[in-house]
């Protein structure tokens, strides 16, 4: 109807304008400009609408629905949740997703106004999110992210506003309490299957020294140094179950503090002095000058570097050396502070002269209870979990375990740890390498 009024509108205007200067010759010609005027008017009405059709329409402009917006205050108490949670508009657009949220699904940079799609991709989620746009009503459902850790989350889903709607997901974090179910289950198999010989070889002395060596000093005392050796054996291998169900338990939890290496390093060979003097072993600290520190928890750092000197003590060849160097490297990827887009890593390798490993055990070196030599290891004192221990320190600090060895010529493990980042930056897995074998 606008539209029509302006036509008529236009075209007026240019008649007025046509009678207007027609009334002007009328007056200055008389009578006889009578048909000139009509003519004159109408040519100009008509010129009018032509140059309204000529003249391109202006449309509208379509603004676009109002989006909702959160409030500074509102944005900044969010992104400090410690629960993850996003909130998703009709178009399955994100429209804010808090630190923990982006942590949880591995976004770095922007995510608003990305499809969800592209940063979610775990189907029960979606059929949640799907069914409460739909019909309004809540909806929760679990599950798991399996790389670089493990971890497991109980999803909610809700619809808020009437004129505006959004959805809300919330990731409640269950990774804890499964492991602490897993760890369970776990510590009572695996005790019982390795405590059962020892305690069978403990409990059949027993009966010896009542029954048949009761009056026998030299065997009494040759049983009794068993019974010392087994019970140590149970005793080593509780601990280390329980270091490892401990480290398991907070896999999940990024370490926040900063430690040097090369400090580590020192205590952890000056703690196993005596056992390189026993053995006659000469342990050598090979350090680059000016390393970064690496965020990462002290105790576990400490455990993983023992475990490994030890084993390069026990597993070297007789009255050899175990080199331990440390350096600093990076890989391409998104920086952790230099600008540079690389991420700068701290490599810590342990290299022992022993018999080598053979290429088809290597990967299955962390697993529980896995030895090459079993005879061997338990000779050593092995309880056949260190390495199962190094291998959830270093994914908890967001590394990497390299294992390169030639039969006949010894073994070096390598451990690469990203270096501190600054404030508010998050560690991220470090890029692969194919050189080497990984465990």
């Amino acid at each position: 109807m606008m539209a029509i009024w302006d036509k008529i509108h236009c075209i007026l205007w240019a008649a007025a304008v046509g009678l207007a200067v027609g009334a002007g010759l009328f007056a200055w010609a008389g009578g006889k400009a009578l048909w000139a005027v009509l003519l004159l008017a109408a040519a100009a009405a008509a010129a009018g609408a032509l140059i309204r059709r000529a003249r391109p329409e202006v449309k509208p402009i379509e603004r676009a629905p109002n989006v909702p917006v959160l409030s500074p205050l509102a944005r900044e108490t969010i992104e400090q949740l410690p629960d993850p949670l996003m909130m998703i508009d009709a178009s399955e657009k994100i429209l804010f997703a808090n630190r923990a949220m982006r942590d949880a699904i591995g976004a770095n940079g922007e995510v608003e106004r990305k499809p969800v799609a592209s940063l979610l991709r775990m189907p029960s989620v979606f059929e949640a999110l799907t069914h409460t746009t739909a019909t309004g009503e809540a909806a929760s459902t679990e599950f798991s992210i399996r790389v670089p850790v493990e971890r497991h989350f109980q999803a909610y889903t809700a619809k808020v506003g009437d004129k505006h709607p959004v959805i809300v997901l919330l990731l409640h974090d269950l990774t804890a309490l499964k492991r602490a179910e897993q760890t369970r289950v776990d510590f009572v198999a695996n005790a019982s299957h390795e405590l059962r010989t020892p305690l069978a070889a403990v409990s059949g002395f027993i009966e010896t020294l009542k029954g048949p060596a009761r009056d026998d000093p030299e065997a009494r005392d040759r049983f009794l140094d068993i019974m010392l050796v087994e019970a140590e054996r149970m005793r080593r291998l509780i601990e280390d179950l329980l270091s490892l169900s401990r480290i398991e338990l907070n896999e999940h939890v990024t370490p926040r503090d900063e430690v040097a290496m090369e400090n580590l390093v020192q205590e952890a060979v000056a703690a196993l002095g005596p056992l390189a003097k026993a053995e006659d072993m000469k342990v050598v600290i090979d350090a680059e000058e000016n390393l970064p520190k690496v965020a990462g928890e002290r105790d576990e750092l400490i455990q993983l570097l023992q475990n490994l000197i030890h084993n390069a003590i026990k597993y070297g060849r007789e009255h050899g050396t175990v080199a331990i160097g440390l350096r600093k490297t990076s890989a391409a990827g998104r920086s952790n502070g230099n600008g540079r887009g690389k991420t700068d890593l701290v490599a810590i390798s342990i290299k022992d002269d022993g018999e080598g490993i053979p290429q088809e055990a290597i990967p299955r070196l962390t697993e529980r209870f896995y030895r090459v030599d079993v005879k061997r290891s338990r000779e050593k004192g092995g309880t056949g979990l260190g390495l199962a221990i190094v291998k959830h320190i270093v994914n908890r600090h967001g590394g990497k375990l390299q294992v390169e060895s030639r039969l006949g010529e010894g073994s070096t493990f390598t451990v690469i740890l990203p270096a501190a980042r600054k404030p508010l930056e998050k560690t991220e897995k470090i890029a692969d390498s194919p050189a080497v074998t990984e465990v």
